[in-house]
Parts: C-alpha cells; structure tokens; sequence
C-alpha cells in the first residue's frame, strides 16, 4: 500500500490526545468527551455541564497540513457570511482555531472545534426528495465558489483523475481492496481509459471545475425544522462540479434505486444551476471514477467500521458497474 490512510493511533492515545485539546480553549467549552466516528479523523462529542455539545475533530497525520485546515476554515467563513449554515470553529485560548499538539517527539496533530449543528441525518430509506434538498445546497455551494475569491494563502487538495484514482491516488490504489484480483485488473483499467478520455475532452474550464465539498453525501447532510445543513468540509478541494453529484451517492452506486436519487439530485440542482448537456452526459462517468476511487479507500481504510459494513459483495457490484458503464460507451450513450 503506498498511501498512509486511516489514523493508527489507538483509542486510547486518541481518548488522552481529546483531553489534553480541550484544554487549549476556554473552561466553558470544556465537558465529557464520547468518540463520534473514525474514518479519515476522529470526531469526538464534547458534551458541557449546562448542555451544550461540541464538536472536536482530531486530524490524522499525513492528510492536511495546518494552512490546508486554515483554508477550509476561510471557505467555511465565507460560506457562512452568505447565511449557509456550516460548522463554525472555535478559537482557543491562544486566539488560534486550529491548535497543534505532540503525539510523539517526532509527531504531532492538528486539532479543530466546533459548535455543535443540530440536525437528523438522512439515509437512503428517506424518501428521495431528500436528494433534491442534497442537490439544492450544492448548488448554492458551487455557485458561491464561483464568486468567491480565497486569500492568497488559500491552499487544498486537489481532486482530478490521477489523484483520484491514479497510482498516486490520494487514498490509495484500489488493487488494494478487497475482493478485488489480478484477474479483475483488466476490466477496472479499461474503464479508467473511458474514464481518462471523457474528462480529457470534458475539460477544466471555470464553469466545470472549482472549489467543492467532495464527499456531499446524505451522511454529511443535516435537516432541521425545514433547514438543509452541511457538514464535514474536510474533504473540499478543487475538483469536478459534477464530481459532487457522484458524490451524492457514495457507497451505494449500485443500488436499485441509485438513478431514480440521481434524477432527484439534478432536479433539485437545477432549480439554482442548469446544467448543459455535457454537464449532464459526464455524470455517469464522474459515478464510476467516484466508485473505483472508493475502492480505493476501502483497501486503505480496511480497519475502519465503514469499510468493514460494506459487506463481501461491494467489490462484485463494482465490477458489474465497470461492465455496465462500458456497455453504454459502447452503445453510444455516454460523452466520448
């Protein structure tokens, strides 16, 4: 495996390492702290005396650099400005919001909090206008990163094909995941050609590629009272507008109901942003290099609880989606 994914801390040094951040900030957001999540970072609920709850996130190594987590926190302000209701970050006690502390003599790591967002997460059992509010938001985010202009120390990762699912990829390679065998090398390389020469032609012209969340998902998605909030900005970067409607269905491209979410996805967009016929034709192609990118990350991130719940057949589906998509570039209907 050539890329350092999943943080390998163990809960314990993370547990110590969530105590030892609360006190870079004030005594009033201090409180009980209960592990969230691990995936990229681990998230903590910090929970207060009087009830209010935090939101503490502790970066793993080899992933952002301090500028890089400043920068989603600018994007994030600037979002905010405009009424988007995004996580907002605290400032510790040395009047800096991203605090850096020791692992190791030779390791440290960068640590944010935030206000906590009410909200109930949608899944795909909702009904699947959910998808057109998912929609909805990411055009007002797109459309805000076309006007805005960053700082001139603005710095994220970049999402194209080869750090997608190139050698170098971002999350690794996906011959790495599991189920997957040499055997299967031909298909998957084949689709990344298709890939490679629709995004070629497709371009990276303003109107198509910018600032993106990148990872705009149902799970990153909070309702509440009538309001759409979006949370998890860690992934964003400059990438394929497009790119975040495939996205939307992370994990789940092959599920049966995945093209009726798709046209609730657009329908919602287009109510603040048409989208041209190219637009419209990339987005299968966006699907599937968002798939092989997860594969990607699933073998990178074998440990973790959300590549484990995947189950024995993802890669199988994955396959038949490869199959599937060269079987329509073949008839014609998908951008050549």
């Amino acid at each position: 495996m050539n890329a350092k994914q999943s943080d390998t801390l163990d809960q314990a040094s993370l547990n110590k390492l969530a105590s030892e951040a609360l006190q870079r900030y004030p005594a009033a957001f201090h409180g009980q702290i209960s592990l969230l999540c691990r995936s990229e970072n681990a998230t903590f609920m910090v929970r207060g005396a009087d009830g209010l709850r935090f939101a503490l996130r502790i970066h793993r190594g080899d992933y952002h650099q301090r500028d890089e987590i400043e920068s989603e926190l600018a994007w994030l302000d600037a979002l905010r400005d405009t009424g988007i209701v995004v996580p907002e970050p605290l400032t510790g006690m040395d009047g800096q919001r991203v605090q850096t502390l020791p692992v190791s003599a030779t390791e440290n790591r960068n640590v944010v909090m935030f206000h906590w967002i009410d909200g109930n997460m949608p899944t795909t059992d909702v009904d699947p206008r959910a998808f057109a509010q998912l929609g909805e938001v990411t055009a007002r985010l797109h459309q805000h990163s076309q006007r805005w202009v960053p700082p001139a120390s603005f710095r994220r990762i970049v999402w194209d094909h080869d750090t997608m699912v190139g050698s170098q990829g971002h999350w690794g390679r996906w011959q790495d995941a599991p189920g997957i065998s040499e055997r299967d090398f031909p298909l998957i390389e084949e689709t990344l050609t298709q890939i490679r020469r629709v995004l070629h032609d497709y371009g990276k012209s303003a109107q198509r590629y910018g600032l993106i969340h990148a990872d705009l998902r149902l799970t990153n998605l909070l309702l509440h009272e009538g309001e759409t909030r979006v949370i998890d900005f860690d992934d964003c970067g400059m990438g394929w507008y497009m790119h975040d409607a495939a996205a939307a269905i992370s994990f789940v491209e092959h599920h049966p109901r995945a093209a009726e979410w798709v046209e609730h996805w657009l329908r919602g967009y287009q109510t603040l942003c048409p989208l041209s016929e190219s637009d419209l034709a990339v987005i299968p192609t966006m699907i599937v290099q968002r798939r092989i990118q997860l594969l990607a990350w699933r073998g990178s991130h074998a440990t973790t609880e959300m590549a484990q719940s995947l189950g024995d057949h993802w890669e199988a589906e994955s396959l038949r989606l490869c199959r599937d998509y060269l079987a329509t570039v073949r008839a014609g209907q998908v951008l050549a």
